[in-house]
């Protein structure tokens, strides 16, 4: 079971490190709902991350994925062409970077959220889990997990493992808002501005070096 966390752990820290989903997080703790807003929402993004994680593994011991112990070579290819698409992105989210002095824009639904709701908090964390890159990482991690041929329990534990490590970026600020309370507040404003100025960079970063494990791993598995 170590063998198969620590073959998806890379991914997971891919899922955990989104700046728009920590962004949303921060400014839900903005809110006069900040102490049900801030959790439901994590809790959204991990029922996400589970729900979704729970449908890869039964896909890939459908299909005979957890039984063999080595990489088929459909997963292979999954593989390759997931990080052809993240190395995309990634080309995509730098080219569109601000240049200079110019400030980056938040997509226009992130100044609703001091309005929001408990329920409607806890769907958009659903949906950011879900966005296009936790999406491929998800795959690539719940697969790799059931292609080392440990059981569906120790599976279940793995995946709950890459799952938990992949909501620690929105749980963090979460937790810093619990545990310091309004002394926390210039701490998270901080952060909430750092990565929304950064955010494009941050991103490609992220999908270049996921992109280039994905393809490298695929590779290796075409070649074996």
């Amino acid at each position: 079971m170590g063998a198969a966390t620590g073959g998806a752990l890379p991914l997971a820290v891919g899922v955990a490190l989104g700046p728009i989903p920590i962004i949303a997080a921060v400014l839900m703790l903005s809110t006069h709902r900040a102490r049900v807003n801030g959790p439901v929402y994590v809790a959204g993004w991990l029922a996400a991350l589970a729900g979704f994680g729970a449908i890869v593994l039964s896909i890939d011991g459908s299909a005979g994925a957890s039984s063999s112990g080595a990489e088929d070579t459909w997963v292979s290819w999954v593989k390759v062409a997931a990080g052809a698409v993240l190395l995309l992105v990634a080309a995509w989210q730098f080219r569109g970077r601000p240049k200079g002095s110019d400030q980056a824009q938040l997509p226009k639904w992130v100044a609703r959220i001091d309005e929001i709701k408990p329920l409607p908090a806890a769907g958009l964390g659903v949906v950011m889990g879900l966005n296009p890159k936790n999406l491929l990482l998800v795959v690539g991690g719940a697969t790799a997990i059931a292609q080392t041929g440990i059981s569906g329990g120790e599976q279940a534990i793995a995946y709950l493992v890459f799952a938990l490590v992949g909501t620690l970026g929105v749980g963090t600020p979460v937790g810093i808002y619990f545990a310091m309370g309004a002394r926390s507040e210039k701490m998270l404003a901080g952060l909430k501005d750092w990565m929304a100025q950064y955010n494009a960079v941050i991103m490609a970063v992220i999908c270049l070096l996921i992109g280039v494990k994905l393809i490298g791993d695929g590779i290796t598995g075409l070649s074996a």
